[in-house]
């Protein structure tokens, strides 16, 4: 009876993790984007500071759209390449068919709110009636050059209330690589009219700005001006800080093209800068502590560079005690749900599966970031049927979860949190395992630093799910628990903490997403991915999935696994190809998945390799553990040689490289074959674009099969400015169902 009392909130007197102990100048603290670190602030001031940096009404809405779509289209869609070389041939853009509002009907099922697509990458290729270049859609194939896909996609996202972006590429290869490119060309600095007028292509919009620039600067202002004022409104400029090329020691000029897009397009973010930053990833993971308000060396508002913001941790204590400046900027976690960020093949090429998108949403936007995804359109112009069917179940999985709250209606904005416990009842008694907690971030920023989440079970509060920071929000996911109440615990804050919105959810558990590798007996060994909530990796010692309550089944001859497939009930030996499985629970099917696994490499050995041998052996790049790794010297690119112990006949090969800061990438390199060691004959080349913001496995077919008992990969460029190169893995295979 007496706990009944409680069935709204209780505030209970108990919080001792608040500072205490402020100088004069706490009294005279104002809510701001930015606050300036002053040599005079003790610790305890800097920390009240950082409870004062709120989100600006452009930050605040671009965390609301909480899931949005990227788009990669241009000549890598047709050429299968990550990164083009800007000297593609505009005629192999051979688009033919074009549905935007496909696209934008695919993103309003899965819930997005907005769309970023590449108007520009690197190639220097524009997907719209630019005035200032001819390489671009006017030179393709498509509707005789007179189309413009940014027209069609405006149309089409007013028509699906879809928010527009553009993705407009700094590095531009084509004008690096034409003789008469702007790029890097050494011009002068000089007063430049923007937009500069083009006979026969006036403008609608009539304001005029003037900027001290050089050429290419002024090329890419002008190019702005158009996107800002010719596509309807733009919500957000996404600025890539990628370099495939440098030319004439060019510099950006960021803070004239803040200033036009300020002027043009008020209600926009800007990625890579001040508005908006990078996850410091592009596979989709999240930091466990992820603050938006984040320590600065210099102001923000007048940098005209980058800061590196990929580090574990951007706005810990630690951080904020060395920063000059605090400033609020959300991150995005962006990632894309085919591998790799243009489309490649329709069979060949791995497409996340909804549990998968699913797991990265609840991540992402629960855990104070907003959520990125990449989906590519295909050669015909549309996204393909298995990205679409994607989305559609992770906008149904969404939906199905978080429009409906288990929690007593509250209305946002009433809460008024004094001190750090609250209890909330049910509107019943109900299965739960989802909990969403909102600061009022937008009135008082993010304070909460440390919390817990309590359930009434069995007559007592048990802790059921703990956390770190929350901000925008955070969902807390635990395993299904059955109540009618839950506490909330402030454990530690930064000032006094302000709750906006709480909320509980059922999603009901699901079989699991499994994971297919090699383990260091050469097995194959297929588990739950470990990213994935709920399961538990259970190793190479083969768990019983009966005790688990799932089964798995895999095929390896390519066909998709159903109720007649092998089960799957310990490691097995495989001499290479493509494995798929996927789990079955309690009536439901789980998502597919599957790994073309290379030979196993018994019998091989790596000669001739020279690099740190005593901490990182040359055997660590055929150990099948991604954990350990080779270290090769830049002086003399010091190659890997593998001598197979018999002829093999060899079709594919994959490098995986060990994600470090200070340690670089092989970029590009040669395949070498030999018979007798002495002599070496280079039988192939391969470029991996793009692997220092993507350091994943990467495979490449060779253009023609190799017989041979020694292989030499010999790295021609690093990437990364450092002196050695990493090697955590060399795969071989026989036969591939993939390019590269």
């Amino acid at each position: 009876m007496y706990r009944y009392i409680f069935m709204s909130w209780v505030l209970l007197l108990a919080c001792t993790n608040i500072p205490q102990e402020y100088s004069a100048n706490r009294d005279v603290l104002t809510y701001s984007n930015t606050i300036e670190i002053l040599d005079s602030d003790t610790r305890a001031d800097i920390v009240a500071k950082a409870a004062h940096v709120v989100p600006t009404d452009n930050q605040y809405s671009a965390l609301k759209n909480e899931f949005i779509a990227f788009v990669h289209f241009g000549p890598n869609t047709f050429t299968r390449m990550e990164w083009g070389t800007g000297m593609e041939d505009p005629q192999v853009f051979d688009l033919q068919h074009l549905d935007t509002d496909q696209w934008c009907e695919a993103m309003q099922a899965a819930g997005m709110k907005m769309v970023i697509i590449t108007a520009k990458h690197h190639d220097g290729f524009v997907l719209w009636q630019s005035r200032y270049t001819q390489h671009g859609i006017m030179s393709s194939p498509f509707k005789e050059g007179k189309g413009d896909i940014l027209k069609e996609l405006s149309a089409s996202c007013q028509k699906y209330g879809i928010k527009l972006g553009i993705y407009l590429s700094p590095a531009d290869l084509y004008q690096i690589e034409q003789p008469e490119g702007l790029y890097g060309n050494l011009s002068p600095y000089t007063d430049r009219k923007i937009p500069r007028q083009v006979s026969g292509r006036p403008f609608k919009n009539t304001k005029t700005f003037t900027f001290r620039v050089d050429d290419y600067n002024e090329y890419f202002l002008n190019q702005l001006f158009e996107l800002l004022t010719e596509y309807g409104s733009i919500s957000e400029v996404w600025f890539d800080g990628a370099h495939p090329k440098r030319k004439g020691g060019q510099k950006y000029n960021y803070l004239a093209w803040k200033r036009l897009i300020k002027a043009l397009a008020p209600e926009a973010v800007v990625f890579g800068k001040q508005d908006i930053r990078w996850c410091g990833n592009e596979s989709g993971r999240t930091r466990e502590t992820e603050w938006n308000v984040i320590a600065y060396a210099a102001n923000p508002d007048t940098m005209n560079y980058f800061q590196d913001l990929t580090a574990d941790s951007l706005g810990h204590r630690k951080q904020l005690y060395q920063a000059r400046y605090l400033h609020y900027q959300p991150a995005e976690t962006n990632t894309s749900i085919r591998e790799g960020w243009f489309y490649r093949d329709e069979v060949d090429q791995k497409v996340r599966n909804a549990d998968d998108v699913f797991d990265m949403y609840e991540r992402s936007v629960g855990g104070n970031s907003i959520f990125l995804l990449n989906i590519p359109p295909n050669r015909q112009g549309v996204f393909s049927d298995e990205d679409v069917a994607v989305l559609g179940e992770v906008g149904r999985r969404i939906s199905a979860t978080y429009d409906n709250n288990l929690l007593s209606k509250l209305d946002d904005g009433a809460l008024e949190l004094q001190d750090n416990q609250v209890i909330v009842s049910l509107m019943k008694p109900s299965k739960v395992n989802r909990f969403v907690i909102q600061e009022d971030i937008s009135r008082r920023g993010e304070r909460i630093e440390e919390h817990a989440l309590d359930a009434w079970i069995d007559d007592q509060w048990k802790e059921i799910a703990n956390a770190t920071n929350v901000g925008y929000k955070r969902i807390l996911r635990f395993e299904p628990v059955y109540t009618d109440q839950f506490r909330l615990r402030i454990i530690k804050s930064r000032l006094e903490p302000s709750i906006l919105h709480l909320s509980a959810h059922y999603y009901p558990v699901r079989p699991p997403l499994l994971s297919i590798r090699r383990s260091s007996s050469g097995k194959v060994v297929i588990e739950p991915s470990q990213h994935i909530f709920g399961w538990k990796p259970h190793g190479e010692n083969a768990a019983d999935n009966l005790n688990r309550g799932y089964e798995v089944r895999y095929t390896l001859d390519g066909s998709t696994p159903d109720d007649n497939s092998s089960i799957y009930a310990k490691p097995f030996l495989f001499s290479g190809g493509m494995v798929r499985a996927l789990a079955f629970y309690d009536g439901q099917k789980g998502g597919i998945s599957k790994e073309e696994l290379g030979m196993i490499k018994s019998g091989w050995t790596i000669m001739d390799a020279i690099g740190a041998e005593q901490d990182h052996p040359r055997s660590n790049a055929l150990d099948e553990d991604p954990a350990t790794y080779w270290l090769g010297h830049i002086t003399g690119l010091s190659a890997l040689t593998i001598d197979f112990g018999q002829v093999m006949d060899v079709r594919g090969m994959a490098y995986t490289p060990f994600n470090h800061p200070t340690v670089g990438m092989v970029s590009r390199g040669e395949i070498l074959v030999s018979r007798d060691r002495k002599q070496w004959e280079v039988v192939d080349n391969f470029r991996f674009g793009n692997i220092r913001n993507d350091p994943s496995t990467r495979k490449h077919i060779f253009k023609l099969p190799i017989r041979s008992r020694y292989v030499r990969i010999q790295p021609t460029e690093i990437e990364g400015s450092h002196d050695e190169f990493s090697v955590a893995e060399v795969d071989f295979y026989k036969t591939l169902t993939f390019e590269e």
